[in-house]
């Protein structure tokens, strides 16, 4: 029987029910403990979370009594979580790492299973590959060593650690939230029924500043939404800050890891605007020096700041699992990817949407100056760049087709700009000589094409994305 659980780019997801069920998510806790144990972490135990999605909470529990069942002590949080604050929990606690369940910012339907390492990060692909050889060795009928979760208290091998005030303690060692607070700002949150819910509320609570939340209750069908916080997905949270008059609207995803923004217009803006934004607040406002640490799929504005204020700035494939070993080993300031998910010095080294969310306020605040007011002033120094993406569902059947396609694409130009080189080490990006640059390639987590653009207008993005669409054939 073919095994179904694979892990894409940052853990494995699959549909509740059908492939994501309680025997599956037992096996990947058992590859997980197993893999613990040879590696001499199962004494520093495991922290287990969850987002708000159905049956979340069961599959942790589920996973808990897996890893009781061979000794190794749960720290087990007894709400949904957000991920970054479960990483840091990792961190607090000094655990072997962390088992996750969430499935982020995919559709209603399914679930995850996300392992973090040691220092609270995305688990490095040489484990997840060992934790994937376990899971082929169980499956299906492996032997499962498991306890109730009583029986784990009474041995004290279970503990209930609410991780919210270590996180917080934290984050106000990170940012000035007493300015904040009294900025008197108005500010509109949409959690996307997901695990961020409260958490900026709580934060930012005591002061003049305000905010309201939206979609912030439990609700695992999302209704009328996608959790992942891109433009399409924030037609309620725009509207909502058109009509309070809102300086900024803030989105996080399903697990809080992720970030989007919509600016005091209603205006979304894209990803990677936000990281240009962002790391040109930590070196120009904050006055900060360290290395920009970017995903292909990330905006070529992050090469002129690093220019612009001497900094290094390295690029990897696309996953923060590949982004975070090499903010550890630099001593990054920022690291980040296209889907909205950005790291920070200082913190643990893992996307946080929270505290992404907050500096951005915090660059308002210190600035005066709005959001659209920041773009274009960031515009004046780098010139204007946008982007987007379209995802393309394709069957599996025609995936050799197109990489068979695109392979033997090799013009000298694209729409008659010269191309300056090819990059194939994570799908076929083509980047011309005036910065434009064109990517195509397979979503480690769902059956989906993506193409991503960026050029210096929207007319010119949208007809990169259409040849791209054409040299693929779908």
């Amino acid at each position: 029987m073919n095994n179904p659980i694979k892990f894409g780019t940052d853990g494995w997801r699959a549909v509740i029910a059908r492939e994501f069920t309680f025997d599956n998510v037992r096996i990947c806790a058992q590859a997980v403990a197993d893999y613990l144990k040879r590696n001499n972490l199962a004494e520093k135990g495991l922290v287990v979370g969850y987002d708000t999605r159905f049956a979340s909470e069961d599959f942790a529990a589920a996973s808990a009594e897996v890893l009781a069942g061979n000794s190794i002590k749960v720290f087990l949080c007894p709400t949904a979580a957000p991920t970054p604050v479960v990483s840091y929990g990792v961190a607090h606690k000094q655990a072997g790492g962390a088992i996750i369940i969430t499935a982020s910012h995919n559709p209603s339907e399914y679930n995850g299973f996300k392992v973090k390492s040691p220092d609270g990060a995305s688990a490095p692909a040489e484990a997840i590959s060992e934790i994937e050889k376990g899971i082929d060795l169980l499956y299906p009928g492996g032997k499962i060593n498991r306890i109730e979760l009583s029986e784990a208290r009474n041995k004290g091998l279970l503990e209930v650690y609410d991780i919210a005030p270590d996180y917080y303690h934290k984050i106000e060692s990170l940012i000035d939230l007493d300015r904040i607070r009294h900025s008197g700002l108005k500010i509109v949150v949409d959690s996307m029924y997901g695990a961020g819910s409260g958490y900026l509320k709580k934060l930012l609570s005591g002061g003049k500043i305000k905010v309201e939340q939206i979609n912030a209750e439990r609700n695992p069908s999302f209704p009328g939404i996608h959790p992942e916080p891109i433009a399409a997905n924030l037609n309620k949270l725009s509207a909502a800050v058109r009509r309070r008059k809102a300086a900024i609207g803030i989105a996080t995803d399903g697990d809080a890891d992720r970030l989007g923004i919509v600016d005091e217009n209603g205006v979304f803006l894209t990803q990677l605007q936000v990281f240009a934004l962002l790391a040109y607040y930590m070196l120009d406002v904050r006055k900060e020096r360290g290395a920009i640490v970017k995903t292909i799929t990330t905006t070529s504005m992050l090469d002129k700041i690093g220019k612009m204020f001497g900094v290094p700035v390295y690029e990897t494939k696309v996953g923060f699992k590949y982004v975070a070993p090499i903010m550890m080993k630099e001593n990054a300031l920022i690291g980040g990817e296209e889907s909205g998910g950005y790291g920070f010095r200082g913190h643990v080294p893992e996307r946080d949407g929270i505290l992404a969310a907050l500096y951005f306020i915090d660059y308002v605040v210190k600035t005066g100056k709005t959001p659209s007011q920041l773009l274009a002033e960031l515009y004046s120094k780098v010139g204007p760049h946008y982007y987007n993406r379209i995802d393309i569902d394709f069957p599996e059947s025609q995936r050799q087709a197109i990489i068979k396609y695109v392979k033997e694409y090799r013009p000298d130009n694209i729409d008659g700009v010269k191309i300056l080189r090819i990059d194939t080490e994570d799908g076929f990006r083509f980047v011309l000589v005036d910065t434009t640059w064109l990517l195509i390639r397979f979503s480690g987590t769902e059956p989906l094409l993506r193409i991503y653009a960026e050029s210096n207008n929207m007319e010119r993005v949208n007809k990169m994305l259409e040849i791209g669409r054409r040299i693929t054939g779908v």
